[in-house]
């Protein structure tokens, strides 16, 4: 290979294909998580809502990474995962010292559930 086709190579490589990957990922924060709705009349509410997705993008990724490793979820995008693990029907029971959270018997994924809880708070 010349040296230009192994710049042009790299170029396209790490720099374009990093850019295009970035730009996925600015769509998955603003159709999974909301973060292109700015309609309040103040500056300061859009900056709110901006930033709370932008947290939770940075929370989600954290869980995929951490929690869902080696599941069929590592690689799921933001809105997958919420759809299939947070938007759940549970019964939580708070006491002074624990917070149980109990999930149906019907649950489809409540071993990928119940795996990536473990992990979080065990890294935590």
């Amino acid at each position: 290979m010349s040296k230009a086709e192994t710049n042009a190579r790299f170029l396209y490589e790490k720099v374009y294909c990093a850019r295009g990957e970035m730009e996925n990922r600015i769509k998955e924060c603003q159709g999974d998580l909301f973060a292109d709705r700015t309609s309040t009349a103040t500056l300061c509410a859009n900056q709110l809502r901006l930033w709370l997705a932008s947290f939770a993008y940075v929370l989600l990724c954290a869980v995929r990474r951490i929690g869902l490793a080696h599941t069929q979820f590592a690689e799921a995008t933001c809105g997958t995962i919420r759809l299939k693990l947070l938007k759940l029907a549970g019964l939580v029971r708070v006491s002074a010292r624990r917070v149980k959270f109990a999930l149906a018997s019907a649950c489809p994924y409540a071993d990928e559930w119940r795996l990536a809880a473990t992990r979080l708070v065990t890294t935590a």
